[in-house]
């Protein structure tokens, strides 16, 4: 009997998915010269489209050249040269996967010793307790700056299409700008992008709508929300499933349901929650309340690492599984779940007090493994976070010198 994990699903725009496992997102901060893709990226979607998942999701691509997660992000813009592009997303689909470009803007999220802007709904800076200073603080967006910030994610997706991906996906979750106007904590506007959610999810809502409308109707356009952001008096389930009723008539593919942001980071297992699974799957429980009423498939990542979990999120309701630091560990899961069902994969639990600093050195020990597989070579899973972190920081530093000095020759 075939599992469920490999049925293939059609989508309502008519993308067809060979098999209901997705590589989930992950921020590589793996850019070449320019803020492009290179051949470290080419070799590691190569790898993971070999590897058997349906679905591949692209790390964040960014929309505002002067507005990054971190120093070594892809950008898209209406001034980069697409053959770059067309490389990474042939290389992806090689191996018979979708691929899908995720698009993003980091809002206030953006380290404090970044040039460009620090953008945000509201002047509220992020709360890391002590390790606030390490984070800008941001403005209040205009609204030029807000219609701006629309058209800037309609000519990225345009050009993803245009470069050869399959659709995109909208990044709102995870405190990213879009999920800072989404939180009544973050946003405090009191004009048409703040009060009631209906207001708050405006500028989510008006993005959309300018994807959908600059491509293809067979082009995917999917939404990445957050099921909660684990903050008190903060966007929850509730209006989790409020949103993505609003988003139902207006072209959505599929909803990626996750969690948390850098002063809640449950996304990399280090927010606590009654209803988040320490071990795996942790946002099961809010997705199986969300697919109970959702008019639109839902995708749920988060810590999945064997195929029994992966079939249980499916009997949920669940229609793709998206499977992140699991195959960065091992690309080739999903091909040996075929023959394997007990296969899995397993990363040590990080020992570090500091909710900030131990969710900055899961990630570090993650990207360490992404660069491995972008240089051919195997992964170490047994690397010590607080090395990887070390070797993450030297490595953001010198990022951070070519992107000034790009980011500079750009704009003279």
């Amino acid at each position: 009997m075939v599992s469920p994990v490999f049925e293939h699903v059609r989508l309502p725009g008519g993308a067809v998915l060979p098999n209901r496992l997705a590589k989930a997102a992950m921020e590589e901060n793996m850019a070449a010269d320019g803020q492009l893709p290179g051949g470290s990226l080419v070799r590691l979607y190569r790898r993971w489209s070999e590897g058997g998942v349906g679905l591949i999701v692209t790390g964040n691509v960014m929309v505002h050249a002067e507005a990054l997660t971190g120093p070594a992000g892809v950008v898209l813009d209406a001034d980069a040269p697409l053959e770059p592009f067309r490389e990474w997303a042939a290389a992806a689909k090689s191996g018979g996967a979708q691929v899908w470009m995720q698009i993003n803007h980091p809002g206030r999220q953006v380290r404090a010793d970044m040039p460009g802007v620090a953008w945000g709904p509201s002047a509220i800076r992020v709360d890391l307790g002590r390790n606030s200073a390490r984070i800008a603080r941001p403005i209040a967006m205009t609204p030029e700056q807000i219609a701006e910030t629309v058209a800037r994610f309609a000519t990225t997706a345009r050009r993803a299409e245009e470069a050869g991906f399959d659709g995109v996906e909208v990044h709102a979750a995870h405190g990213y700008l879009l999920s800072q106007f989404l939180s009544p904590l973050a946003n405090q506007r009191t004009d048409q992008w703040g009060g009631r959610l209906e207001n708050r999810a405006r500028l989510l809502l008006d993005t959309v709508r300018a994807v959908r409308a600059v491509v293809s109707p067979t082009f995917a356009v999917a939404v990445k929300l957050n099921s909660a952001d684990f903050q008190r008096g903060g966007f929850d389930a509730d209006d989790a499933a409020k949103v993505i009723a609003m988003l139902a008539p207006l072209g959505v593919d599929l909803v990626e349901l996750s969690g948390g942001s850098y002063e809640a980071p449950a996304m990399t297992g280090q927010a606590g929650d009654e209803r988040s699974r320490a071990r795996e799957a942790y946002f099961l429980t809010l997705a199986e309340e969300l697919a109970a009423t959702s008019p639109l498939p839902l995708m749920l990542t988060g810590g999945i690492v064997r195929r029994a979990v992966a079939e249980e999120v499916l009997a949920s309701g669940i229609e793709v599984v998206g499977m992140g630091s699991a195959l960065a560990v091992d690309p080739d899961l999903p091909n040996t779940w075929r023959h394997d069902a007990d296969a899995s994969v397993e990363l040590a639990p990080v020992q570090i007090a500091d909710k900030a600093v131990a969710s900055a050195a899961s990630m570090a020990r993650v990207r360490r493994q992404l660069r491995r597989l972008g240089a051919g070579r195997r992964t170490r899973p047994g690397v010590s976070p607080k090395v990887a972190l070390l070797a993450e920081t030297l490595h953001q530093k010198r990022a951070l010198r070519r992107y000034r000095a790009w980011l500079e020759a750009r704009t003279v």
